[in-house]
């Protein structure tokens, strides 16, 4: 038996972090306030108290972390640009410091022959747009093709992916929705609202891409390309009763098919939509939103990480579903570890498009113990497991004939995880936040030795 699985000569391996949960430097060198800046200040919100306000220093320290990136090996490295580290306020005059600073690490990235893949907005945006209703204006779409047009034009040849969006169900759901996530808001009568703003301003994005046409910034580089990142994570019922069937399908709906249809089919789906209107819950869509909206685009990132199952709850009016726990072992976060989820999130997009597909995000937390100051590596064999399990998955997937172009992991160093801040470790390298060491684990030099051999 031949042990030895290779993976494309040309499959793209990378790493992904977002600027929020890893730069720091919050405030300078003309940065604007972001939701999440204002959010972090409110108590009780973060489940430690930590704050994004320093983070990874990775704003002072990317020259460190680039070094990383290329002692793994890595083929691509996904990052994130903070829409108000390039307009303050989200609009008006730009900050050319801000975008200096991405200057600097793009040019470092292709020093080291490492392909950037940039996405426009990573759920930082500007506050003063925010102060004007944030996703729920559609002001905010025009001012986000504003953004989208400006770095287009400045840098958009030197970036080899772009993605205009991460996971906006998240934007919509968890900062408009529930409130888990900045701004904070607790609207869900909002949430079609701000998912079309943010559909809306993809689209306006990619038709200021095709627009400004960017080209290499050398003869040896390829043609820019854009798309989006959405997650795609499989839903299934608690059991075989109708109403936990139903339950399945509508978290499928919201977390799914409320952005894959408006994207590949130029519409909503008519079962979410009748959803919604019984609670008098409208997207406001005007006269030619959904072509700008579905437009072609070239490739489809996803984001995936587990499977979830659904029961049925009237308790709970606006979706009527509640979670229930899968009977596989968990990481840190609760989520089961379930490696087919990868098969089956491709599989899903493989029901809307034909275009290429990236696993952008596939990573996780685990209790991680602290590196002694002797350490040269932090022992993570959970983590080791479950990497391998994964990128096992897509080699199944390449086999059955998807066209799978790569596989980025979350994430390259321990940063702040959102609203659970410091608190969970996601990283392949550890983050001392005291001493901003930075440490391997184990699976760090597993990943690297995967890419070395291009395969398992």
């Amino acid at each position: 038996m031949n042990n030895d699985i290779r993976f494309p000569a040309n499959f793209l391996w990378g790493a992904t972090t977002a600027a929020y949960q890893i730069e720091g430097a919050w405030n300078e060198d003309g940065k604007g306030e972001s939701i999440w800046d204002r959010f972090v200040r409110r108590p009780g919100v973060i489940i430690d108290g930590s704050t994004g306000d320093v983070a990874c220093d990775h704003y002072h320290r990317y020259v460190e972390d680039l070094d990383h990136m290329a002692a793994l090996g890595l083929k691509a490295y996904r990052f994130s640009i903070a829409w108000p580290r390039i307009f303050p306020t989200g609009s008006g005059q730009p900050n050319q410091r801000g975008l200096d600073f991405y200057r600097r690490l793009i040019d470092g990235l292709h020093q080291r022959n490492i392909a950037p893949v940039a996405t426009l907005y990573h759920w930082d945006l500007p506050q003063a747009l925010e102060d004007r209703g944030g996703w729920t204006n559609r002001d905010t779409a025009l001012r986000f093709a504003e953004y989208a047009d400006y770095l287009f034009r400045r840098i958009g040849g030197e970036v080899a992916l772009w993605a205009t969006h991460n996971e906006p169900f998240i934007q919509a759901f968890y900062g408009y929705g529930n409130g888990e996530n900045a701004p904070g808001k607790r609207s869900p009568w909002q949430v079609l609202k701000v998912v079309h703003h943010l559909l809306l301003s993809h689209g306006l994005a990619v038709s200021a891409f095709r627009a400004t046409k960017p080209q290499p910034a050398r003869t040896d580089l390829p043609p820019s390309q854009i798309g989006i990142v959405m997650m795609i994570w499989p839903h299934y019922p608690a059991s075989d009763h109708p109403a936990d069937r139903k339950a399945a399908q509508r978290i499928d709906g919201v977390m799914n098919r409320l952005f894959l249809e408006p994207l590949f089919r130029r519409r909503y789906p008519a079962d979410l939509v009748a959803h919604f209107a019984r609670r008098l819950i409208f997207a406001p869509v005007k006269p030619g939103d959904m072509e700008i909206i579905g437009q072609p685009i070239d490739f489809l990132g996803i984001n995936t990480y587990t499977r979830l199952f659904h029961a049925f709850n009237w308790r709970e009016p606006f979706l009527l579903t509640k979670q229930v726990p899968g009977p596989l072992p968990k990481t840190a976060m609760g989520w089961e570890i379930y490696p087919d989820c990868i098969i089956e999130a491709l599989q899903k997009a493989r029901e809307y498009t034909s275009i290429p597909l990236y696993i952008t995000e596939n990573g996780a937390a685990f209790d991680d113990p602290p590196p002694d100051p002797a350490d040269q590596v932090v022992e993570d064999p959970d983590r080791v497991a479950y990497l391998r399990s994964h990128i096992e998955a897509c080699r199944r997937a390449l086999a059955a004939g998807c066209d799978l172009r790569g596989y980025f992991v979350w994430t390259l160093m321990d940063n702040f995880e959102w609203a659970k801040g410091l608190s969970k470790r996601f990283g392949i390298i550890y983050t001392d936040y005291a001493t901003q060491r930075r440490v391997w684990k184990r699976s760090a030099h597993v990943y690297r030795d995967i890419i070395a051999r291009n395969g398992l």
